[in-house]
Order: structure tokens, then sequence, then C-alpha cells
């Protein structure tokens, strides 16, 4: 099972290894927004990260008082 899982780990390294120009990228990094989208990402997941840290923290102070 061990040997399956660096078989597929080295086959997908290997398909990687061949970089193919992708022209999306390659027309968001000429005109500089790619920043814009990093930016847009970066907000989503924190947003996420933060709300679900919240969630957390509201649903261990319900737990601490149901078990009072």
């Amino acid at each position: 099972m061990n040997s399956l899982l660096w078989i597929s780990f080295a086959s997908t390294v290997f398909a990687q290894s061949a970089p193919e120009k992708v022209e999306m990228a390659e027309g968001l990094n000429a005109s500089g927004k790619i920043y814009v989208v990093v930016v847009v990402l970066l907000v989503i997941l924190s947003g996420i990260i933060l709300f679900l840290f919240r969630l957390e923290r509201k649903l261990n102070k319900m737990e601490k008082k149901n078990s009072q």
C-alpha cells in the first residue's frame, strides 16, 4: 500500500515537470491583473478562516454552557 502511494506521488511530480504555458495566466500577469485575483482569493480565504474560527469559539462556549 505504501509503495502504491509513492508511485502515485512520483507520477504526479513527473507529470508537472513539463510546464505548459497557460494563455489566461500569461495575459493576467502581463496586464497586472493577477495581483487582483490573488488579493480577492486571499480575502475570500481569510473570510472563510475567520468565520470558521468564530464558529468554533461559539460552539465551545455552547458546549461548556451545556455541560454545566
